[in-house]
Formats: C-alpha cells, structure tokens, sequence
C-alpha cells in the first residue's frame, strides 16, 4: 500500500505520522514537498547561537492537540508556557494596556476601551444595547463593516486589527465574522439582540489555565520527532505536477502511483491538483487568497530596557512599518535566562506584500528603528535573522465558511482522496495537527 502526502508542512507531517500509527510497517508513505525542507511555515532558526522559531511560536493551549501530540512523542519536557505579561497596543503614536473583557479585541462594554478610543465611541460603545439589530443567520460580512457600524471605526482600528494581523496576517476589512468568530456568529445567530450581548455570550469561560503553550527548543524538534515516527520517504525541492485516477488508485507526478493521496498543500497549490478531477472544489479552493509577511529576529544586548510585557500590537493607520513586536525574551522565562535578549518584528499584511521585496538590511533597519520608537530604548542589535513569507498564511474571508463545505462536499466521493490545511478550518498549529488527522483517519478507513 502506497500513499503520497503531498505538502510537508505540519499538517503533511501530522497526516503522515498518523497513517503510520494506524496502517503500521505495510504502508509505504511518500511526502512530497516543493521547498527544500519540511515544515512549511513553521521554521527554526538560529539567532545568537540558540534556537528561536522564525514562523508560528506559539500554539493556543486551551486545545488539547499539540500538548496531546508532544506528549505522545515524548516531548512533554518540551513544553512551556508564557511568563504571563500582557502585550501593549500602539495607537495614535503611544502605547496603551491591552483591552480586558473582549473577544478577539471586541469590546462587551465601554469601559474596557477607555483611554484606548475617544469620548464619541465610548458614548457609542455604551449605547449599543439600546440600537436595534439588524443579523441575518447564515449570513457572513467582514468583520469591519460589523465592528465599525456597531460600535464605530476606532475599535475595529485600535483594538480588532492589531490582533487580527496577528493571527491571519489581515485586517477586519479582509476577515469574515463566521470564519474568524464562529463564537461570535453562533450568538448573533441564536438572536443576541445587540453585538454587546453576543461578545458578552461569546466570551470563553473566565480561566487560569494559559491561553498559550509553546515548544522550548522550538517547532524544529516537533518536526524532527515527527518526520523520524513517521518513517516516510521524503522527496523535497519538488513539487507535485498533476493529480489523476489511476488504473487502481491514484496517480502524482513526479513520485507515480500510489494506492491513496492526501493533500496537505496550500489552498491556490490544492485548486491547481483538483482542477479536472474535482472543478466545483478546485474553484472554491481558488478564491482563498493568501496573504504575505516578512519577520526580523534581532538578538540584543541582554540589558536592553524592554518593556515588562510580550509584545506591543500595532493599530491600523500609525505611521509605523512594522506590524508587531513580540518580545520573546520577555514573553518566554526559558527565553530570558539566555545570554542575549530575543524581539521578533513582523512586516505585512495582506494586501500589501511591498516588505518581501525590501532587502534583508532595509528590513532589519526598519525593525530596529520601529521598536526603538514603541520602546523608548536603545535599540542596538547584536545579531539579526530576515525570514520571508509569501503567500503564508490563508485569508478567512466572508463566505470563508461555504467555501470550504463546497471543497469537502466535492471531494467526499472521491474515495482515496483527503484535503487537509491551514485553509480549512483555522490557521493555528492544533488546527493544523486536528486536520492532519482527520486526513489520515479518511485514508486509512478506506483502505482496509
């Protein structure tokens, strides 16, 4: 029995790992990549002579995957958790404290955006309730036109997009409320007379549990450990030219025949493979857009006077170029006990890929400039990564949600076949790690 894993990112690796652990020593397992390396984008580089995560460095630790996984490796001595800092919120030229009391930066009272939105908004924020609402359910618009129309442009701005940008690369104008906030939508859907009283019926349950977890020596060592369970053959640096029915399973250019596929690829990669087998998927695959970001690691002087936060968010409209800070020897304890002191600065969002184009010293300049200034500090770098991101991360646009039942449905009888991938069902590492999964559990199903 043969299967080709088509696209090495997490996901591919989860898949191909699983159909080992469920189909055994038979199975012959192909993973196809066309970098030349596995893990897509999730990287580890080298900075300082240490490992840092140059892609995602952290996973959401409520879901119960990626610590499930890392345990099942054995890698639980891995396992770490944020010193527990806020990060700070930069609008209108200054910092402000990050918001309490709101769903993905979605205020469920006024109070909560004080000091961060004017007077007008506020008044506005605290008269919501009072509005009449207007939300069909089933329906999907982005996330802006229903923040800003509610409680006005300044939260949807100041406090929406800062974090927004930072799971999907996007803006509030380029989420859809279904995909994003599905939470959200569930409460509008079961008839919250006001957004006030859908965010308040939406937020998770108040915990003391971290909200984040992440991997000390970074995701290298889950990849590693990964690659290595799965005992799979890997052909990298080439990527897959055609999809067809074979004469008794499927056949994928340049590897052959193989008896079953799963396709871990990204969303434009899997519309191109799907395109005559299954037109209605591989159109709905096309119109998820991709966006693209570039980030900077700089190694600093251990006693550069950060702030005693993880990071500092950037609102829609400052002047800025950065995006983001994290600042990871801040965030991470096991990160502060190193010699240097670690910031990560992040560039781009969609709809704006000009920072790919930047040369690595006009990257590490800009950064080095954007967080003196939301510092206040001396920023002399010690040593510094560029890593680039094209075409990174999906966008979950309205109608995001429809899309993919559509590539479900049209690939749901075509036995031997799976989809799987940061473009279906989230952008996060245990989303990632839940649709490797359910891609392997499909494969091996059918294979009896």
């Amino acid at each position: 029995m043969r299967i080709a894993v088509v696209g090495g990112g997490i996901t591919g690796l989860v898949a191909a790992y699983r159909l080992r652990t469920l189909l055994g020593p038979r199975a012959d397992i192909v993973v196809i990549d066309r970098a030349d390396r596995v893990g897509g984008i999730l990287y580890t580089g080298e900075l300082a002579g240490e490992p840092l995560d140059l892609g995602a460095e952290a996973f959401i630790g409520r879901r119960p995957e990626v610590p499930g996984l890392v345990r099942e490796l054995g890698l639980e001595p891995q396992l770490v958790v944020p010193a527990g800092l806020r990060p700070l919120l930069w609008s209108e030229g200054s910092a402000h404290p990050m918001p309490e009391r709101t769903l993905m930066g979605i205020p469920a009272d006024a109070e909560s955006m004080r000091g961060l939105v004017d007077a007008d908004t506020l008044a506005r924020i605290d008269a919501e309730s009072g509005r009449p609402m207007a939300w069909y359910p089933d329906a999907d618009i982005d996330v802006y036109s229903l923040i800003a129309d509610r409680f006005g442009a300044q939260v949807a701005e100041r406090s929406v997009d800062p974090l927004l940008g930072g799971v999907y690369a996007g803006s509030s104008r380029s989420i859809g409320v279904r995909a994003a906030l599905p939470t959200l939508a569930a409460a509008l859907d079961d008839g919250a007379p006001s957004l006030t009283h859908a965010v308040a019926a939406a937020m998770p349950p108040p915990s003391d549990a971290p909200v984040f977890g992440g991997i000390r020596d970074g995701y290298q060592v889950l990849l590693e450990a990964l690659s290595a369970r799965s005992d799979a053959k890997f052909v990298t640096a080439t990527p897959a030219t055609r999809l067809a029915r074979g004469v008794r399973g499927w056949v994928v250019d340049p590897v052959g025949a193989v008896d079953a596929v799963v396709l871990a690829t990204p969303a434009p990669v899997t519309a191109r493979l799907l395109r005559t087998l299954a037109p209605a998927a591989s159109a709905a695959a096309a119109g998820i857009e991709l966006s693209s970001s570039a980030l900077v690691a700089l190694a600093l002087p251990r006693d550069t006077a950060l702030p005693q936060h993880s990071g500092i968010l950037v609102a829609t409209g400052e002047s800025l170029r950065a995006k983001a800070f994290t600042l990871s020897s801040r965030k991470w304890a096991h990160l502060a006990e190193r010699e240097t002191a670690a910031v990560r600065v992040s560039f781009g969002k969609f709809g704006d890929d000009s920072t790919l184009s930047w040369s690595d010293a006009d990257l590490i300049a800009a950064a080095t400039e954007d967080l003196a200034t939301v510092t206040g500090a001396t920023i002399e770098p010690i040593g510094a990564l560029v890593q680039r991101w094209p075409g990174g991360l999906a966008q979950y646009a309205p109608g995001h949600t429809d899309r993919v039942a559509e590539i479900e449905s049209a690939v749901a009888n075509l036995d031997g076949l799976a989809v799987a991938g940061a473009y279906l069902h989230g952008v996060g590492v245990p989303a990632c790690v839940a649709s490797g999964t359910a891609a392997a559990h499909r494969i091996a199903g059918g294979q009896g």
